[in-house]
C-alpha cells in the first residue's frame, strides 16, 4: 500500500520552507547589493532558497530597451516585483537590492504581494547621498559630477524615501556583516528565517 503524497501545502509546513521578497530599496552605493549577498550566504547556509534579483543584471536580461524615465523605471520595478512574487510564492527567499525611487512604484509591488499572500520586507538602506557619492561603487557620482551622466537618483532625479519601511539600515554606521544580521534578525523574528 503506498502511502498518501502530501500536498504542496503541506509538505512547504513540513520543511517550513516560506517564501518571502526582501527588497532593498537605497540610493546608488547605498549598499544594497552588498548586504544582499551577505544575507544570502547566511539564508544559505540556514538551509533557505534564496535569490538574489540584482538590478542590474535584470536591466541587461529582463528590461533591456528601458530607459530612466519614470515610466521606465515604474515598469522595469513592476517586472521585477512579478519575478519576486512568482519566486516567492514558490519558497525562495528573494533579495531585490533595487533602488526603486519612487513610492508608488514599490507600493505596487507590495500591494501585489499582499493581494497573493506572500510575505514582503521593505528595507530602506538609508546611507546619506555624500556617503554614497564617496563610495561611488560605479563611478555615476563622479560622472554626474562632470556632467558626463544626468538623472541620478538622488542627485538630480528624485527619490522618494520610504516613509514606513519594514527597517533602516545606516550602513555608513555598522559593517556589512552588521547590516545583514539586523535583517536576518527581523526575518528572524517574522518566521521567515
Amino acid at each position: 500500500m503506498r502511502a498518501a503524497r502530501m500536498t504542496d501545502t503541506q509538505e512547504d509546513q513540513e520543511n517550513h520552507v516560506t517564501g518571502a521578497t526582501i527588497w532593498l530599496t537605497g540610493l546608488p552605493s547605498a549598499g544594497k547589493t552588498t548586504i544582499a549577498y551577505e544575507l544570502a550566504g547566511t539564508l544559505r547556509g540556514a538551509g533557505h532558497r534564496v535569490e538574489v534579483l540584482d538590478g542590474d543584471e535584470i536591466r541587461e536580461f529582463l528590461s533591456a530597451g528601458l530607459g530612466f524615465s519614470r515610466e521606465d523605471r515604474h515598469t522595469n520595478v513592476q517586472r521585477i516585483g512579478f519575478v519576486a512574487e512568482l519566486l516567492a510564492s514558490n519558497g525562495v527567499k528573494v533579495l531585490v537590492p533595487v533602488i526603486a525611487p519612487y513610492e508608488d512604484s514599490r507600493e505596487a509591488v507590495r500591494k501585489r504581494h499582499q493581494s497573493e499572500g506572500t510575505p514582503y520586507v521593505e528595507v530602506h538602506v538609508a546611507t546619506p547621498v555624500d556617503v554614497c557619492s564617496v563610495r561611488d561603487v560605479k563611478g555615476l557620482y563622479a560622472k554626474q559630477a562632470a556632467g558626463e551622466l544626468s538623472g541620478l537618483t538622488g542627485v538630480d532625479d528624485p527619490y522618494d524615501e520610504p516613509r514606513n519601511p519594514d527597517l533602516r539600515i545606516e550602513s555608513q554606521n555598522q559593517t556589512v556583516q552588521e547590516s545583514a544580521a539586523q535583517l536576518y534578525a527581523l526575518l528572524t523574528e517574522r518566521g521567515l528565517a
